[in-house]
């Protein structure tokens, strides 16, 4: 059974980072946490899985942070998701600066899918948008499905 949903990454650097993110260019990320706000209409375990692995090919702008990232969590909107673009305005509703114009966006109209958080804004994005744990769900047994 393919799952259909969004998410949202929570990416915490422990020191700051600078690198090259595509075609975006180079930006400084200063350490701290992220969350990027994305979906996953072709299969939602298949991708956080690829989002959760540490060692991967660059392909989505979201790689060029996990890659290089202390710890990443995945917060899930499923079975009924709300919209990859609808979290993105609900995390800067929720306190969330937004941070790397572009990032994660290419398809869209947003300014970025990309924000800076601290621990109340990803609480407060959890509640408003109904997130659950990716683990949570997908492994309730403690074993893959």
């Amino acid at each position: 059974m393919i799952r259909r949903g969004t998410y949202v990454l929570t990416i915490a650097l422990g020191s700051d980072l600078e690198t090259r993110v595509g075609a975006l260019g180079t930006f400084l990320f200063p350490a701290g946490v992220y969350c990027y706000t994305g979906s996953a209409m072709g299969g939602l375990d298949q991708r956080l899985s690829r989002h959760l692995a540490h060692e991967k090919k660059l392909k989505w702008h979201a790689d060029y942070l996990t890659t290089r990232a202390d710890s990443v969590d995945a917060l899930i909107s499923y079975p009924d998701p709300v919209p990859e673009c609808e979290l993105a305005r609900m995390a800067e509703e929720c306190g969330m600066e937004p941070f790397a114009k572009g990032f994660g966006c290419s398809d869209c109209r947003c300014a970025t899918h990309l924000f800076r958080a601290d621990p109340e804004s990803i609480a407060r994005l959890r509640e408003m948008a109904g997130l659950v744990s990716f683990n949570l769900i997908s492994f309730p047994s403690g074993k893959p499905l």
